[in-house]
């Protein structure tokens, strides 16, 4: 089933501001909250939904991708993004601090902590990568398999930085529960805030020993083969990103997002222009006279057109739906000839003879019709068809 427009999913505009957008998901988040739907699917999917187009919406450079792409720029093809494989918890741990408290964000609603498991360590930062494409691979979509240099989680203490199990104790500053209260008095009365524990983090674990290998950190500095399924239609500049892919986090924290950044690899015979492709096709005086048939390639292998006799320069004939697919799966675009007709810079002699009995000739004479318009006019008509 297709994915619902995040503006919808939270009931903004698109011209919504920032508050507006964290008000809005706030109200979804509340409602839909599984504590308050138990058993519930629908409202647990919808709850999902919902932290989906916040990730998206409160991001100022995704959402800016997404105005422009839609879904595709947000997420790898096959719908990743947000929601491929992300569970309650990721999702408590990366928003917890939209409600002001500390582990699960929803208790200040329900009277307490929901039982839910705390986010450990420290959230690894993103990376982001170059991805070259060539034209090709845009228009049928690719899978790229490609090696990242980052932090790894650690194999001999699967991301703890403990020695062992026994090297692990309870936080004496937050007593386990990785948050601290503080009780300050204002004008207002006494105002009571919860923050996350300084000494371990909002782990409400202390290590006593670290591990030999990553020396308490949690992870290590490696390779990993990644895969990355990119959808047709994509353009340069466009941003994927593949959650859980970047740097591992520290201690056992969730690890960052993989970004990728496409770039276009230039073809040697065709131009992009959104979804439509461009040729620059060469004649002779000749072939443009007298009418000839040529081969032009295309994205899909070459293909012959006719050229009609009395061609003139700078005529366009279209193939449509030669061009690229939208990424959004709308359409595709045309393929645009561009014909020039080529004046030879050097004449024999011969040549000079037959052109001196030509030039005069009245069929000669340049005679221009209110069909024969400039290149910019003749491409003006073609985007209003």
């Amino acid at each position: 089933m297709a994915k619902r427009d995040y503006y919808e999913v939270l009931g903004v505009t698109k011209g919504a501001s920032q508050d507006e957008i964290k008000k809005a998901y706030r109200k979804m988040a509340v409602k839909y909250h599984p504590d308050k739907n138990p058993d519930d699917k629908s409202a647990e999917e919808k709850f999902k939904e919902a932290a989906e187009a916040y990730e998206v919406l409160s991001d100022a450079d995704k959402r800016a991708r997404y105005d422009r792409f839609g879904h595709a720029g947000v997420s790898g093809a096959g719908g990743g993004g947000f929601s491929g494989g992300m569970t309650m918890e990721d999702i408590f741990a990366q928003f917890g601090d939209i409600f002001g408290d500390s582990g699960s964000p929803f208790d200040s609603f329900f009277g307490g902590r929901s039982g839910r498991a705390r986010a450990t360590g420290e959230r690894g930062s993103n990376l982001r990568i170059k991805l070259t494409l060539t034209l090709e691979e845009i228009a049928k979509g690719v899978s790229k398999k490609i090696k990242v240099k980052k932090h790894l989680i650690c194999d001999v203490c699967n991301g703890s930085g403990a020695k062992d199990s026994n090297s692990v104790q309870t936080c004496s500053t937050c007593r386990g529960a990785g948050s601290v209260r503080q009780v300050r008095s204002t004008f207002l009365g006494q105002m009571q805030t919860t923050t996350t524990c300084p000494t371990c983090h909002g782990t409400g674990k202390t290590i006593t020993a670290s591990c030999s290998k990553c020396k308490g950190d949690g992870r290590v500095y490696g390779e990993e083969m990644i895969e990355i399924d990119v959808p047709a239609g994509v353009e340069e500049g466009m941003q994927l990103s593949l959650r859980g892919k970047g740097n591992a986090g520290r201690q056992g924290g969730p690890a960052g997002d993989l970004l990728i950044n496409i770039e276009e690899k230039a073809h040697e015979s065709l131009q992009r222009d959104g979804m439509n492709l461009i040729h620059d096709l060469y004649i002779n005086f000749a072939d443009a006279a007298l009418g000839t048939s040529k081969e032009v390639p295309t994205i899909d292998g070459r293909v012959k057109i006719k050229i009609p006799a009395g061609t003139q320069s700078g005529k366009i004939f279209r193939l449509k739906e030669k061009g690229l697919p939208s990424v959004q799966s709308y359409g595709k675009g045309d393929q645009l000839i561009h014909v020039n007709v080529w004046t030879p810079k050097k004449l024999s002699e011969e040549e000079k003879d037959i052109l001196e009995k030509l030039r005069s000739k009245p069929n000669f004479q340049p005679q221009p019709g209110k069909t024969d318009r400039g290149f910019f006019d003749r491409m003006r008509d073609y985007f209003k068809s």
